[in-house]
């Protein structure tokens, strides 16, 4: 029998403050008059500052609640800190972008606000049913985010294409429980890491099951070859959704896989390491050859973005506390950048994203030479230039790999990255390199999406330059883990 015990709402503390402060924004939304419906996105953004200080007071109080099934530990929080990040930056990239737009409407706060709340909970819970649940929270509330442009054909098909193909990659994680549950009579991790100790206890079915539940997660982090909604679903989101769906919901997505295949199943490891070797190689091979081809901006990061969760996925199958560390710190790194891009195209691409090819950054440096040189920072943090936060959350992923002795493995990541460059190039090259009319003169970008973009640029540096304080914090993080 589960007793209730008051600890156990202070260990789930920023949760409880994210989804107050949701039901408040959706409270408030028919009081507020029309023009002030940006005063929701900073009620919204001070929940998230709420959500913040609760983590901290739950990290005087760490320990499982609830029965087993929420663990307050250092794998959680820094998760939880780090979504807590990506919702404040898309917060205030959105609130002009909405305005500009004409959807400037309070449940979209309210989303972003329950999206992170059911990210919080998969990176939080320690028993499979709990991350189903925060799975759906999440996933429900990104399906309603990029189909927010009501009016927009392009945005609705998004939706639809994302909502379809979710629901049966949910189906897929959901049937992998199921067969988890019948074969140990249990879904919490920790039990099943003692019913599942020895790899001689693995049999087909449970095999199965853990495949199952990989096809379920491989959707959220866009792995091939369940890779084929992301091109289509960041191109008709809006820019500032991508932004927040690029990086949140991945991230949580793969602290659940390093919460069930480095500790609840760490025993399955010979059938786990290769489903995520292969899964690597193709991600990483089919992201960065498909991008190269791409005249659209948004498509060729969501292409970028499918690269990127392949390089992650070196880290996950190099294991151990060092790449477990790698993992962490390199999706901070690539929140920063990734959050940082999309935001910055939101705004020059103008009302209705009418200027998203890359021809239309063509002569930008000239015009807008500190928009071309913050934009510049992403796309060469992303390629993995040295100073950058990429090149160093690339050289933790790939040391991890080589001290596992996957040197093959390694090789492949780091030409996938020199490739990578040459795309990344050609919008750098677009703008400082090419003389033409560009219509993105005219873009005003406003002070609250350059204070993200700030944050972006100075979060970029410092993790390049001096690593050591976040490398060393997910280095403790990882430590809960096997």
């Amino acid at each position: 029998m589960i007793t209730f015990q008051a600890t156990d709402l202070v260990r789930i503390l920023p949760e409880i403050v994210l989804a107050g402060f949701g039901v408040l924004v959706m409270v408030l939304e028919p009081f507020v008059p029309a023009a002030r419906k940006r005063l929701l996105g900073w009620t919204a953004l001070l929940g998230v500052l709420a959500a913040g200080g609760a983590a901290v007071r739950t990290s005087f109080a760490p320990g499982l609640a609830f029965g087993g099934s929420v663990a307050a530990d250092g794998f959680s929080l820094y998760f939880i800190y780090l979504f807590l990040l990506v919702a404040a930056l898309t917060l205030l990239g959105s609130m002009d972008y909405l305005e500009r737009d004409h959807i400037q409407h309070g449940e979209f706060y309210a989303l972003i606000l329950l999206a992170t709340v059911g990210m919080c909970f998969m990176a939080a819970s320690t028993e499979l049913i709990m991350i189903f649940l925060g799975l759906e929270i999440s996933s429900l509330s990104t399906y309603i985010l990029v189909g927010f442009k009501r009016h927009d054909a392009l945005s609705n098909e998004a939706s639809l294409k994302y909502f379809l193909l979710g629901s049966f990659a949910t189906a897929f994680f959901l049937y992998g429980i199921a067969f988890v549950y019948g074969l140990t009579g249990t879904t919490n991790l920790l039990a099943l890491s003692e019913r599942l100790s020895q790899p001689s206890q693995w049999s087909t079915l449970a095999r199965a099951a853990l495949i199952l539940i990989f096809v379920g997660l491989a959707f959220k982090l866009s792995t091939v070859p369940f890779q084929i909604w992301t091109p289509d679903v960041y191109q008709g989101a809006p820019a500032p959704v991508t932004a927040f769906l690029s990086t949140g919901p991945k991230a949580a997505a793969f602290a659940v896989l390093l919460r069930i295949f480095l500790g609840g199943l760490v025993s399955a490891g010979p059938v786990s390491f290769w489903v995520i070797w292969v899964s690597a190689i193709l991600t990483m091979c089919l992201g960065n050859l498909a991008a190269l081809w791409q005249a659209n901006v948004k498509r060729l990061l969501a292409y970028s973005s499918i690269a990127h969760a392949g390089y992650v996925l070196v880290g996950v199958a190099a294991g151990g506390a060092g790449g477990t560390a790698a993992v962490l710190f390199y999706l901070v790194a690539y929140s920063l950048m990734n959050v940082g891009a999309f935001l910055l195209i939101a705004h020059l691409a103008g009302t209705g994203e009418r200027r998203t090819q890359v021809e239309d950054y063509t002569g930008l440096a000239y015009v807008r030479p500190g928009v071309a040189a913050c934009l510049t920072v992403f796309l060469l943090s992303l390629a993995g230039l040295p100073t950058t936060a990429g090149f160093l959350g690339k050289f933790y992923l790939f040391r991890a790999a080589i001290h596992s002795h996957l040197i093959g493995l390694t090789i492949l990541a780091v030409l996938n990255s020199v490739v990578s460059v040459y795309y990344y190039l050609r919008l750098v090259v677009a703008m400082y390199m090419r003389e033409g009319k560009t219509e993105m003169a005219s873009a005003v970008i406003p002070w609250a999406v350059r204070a993200a973009l700030a944050v972006s640029v100075v979060g970029i540096f410092y993790l390049g330059l001096y690593p050591n304080l976040c490398i060393g914090l997910a280095s403790l993080a990882a430590a809960p883990l096997p």
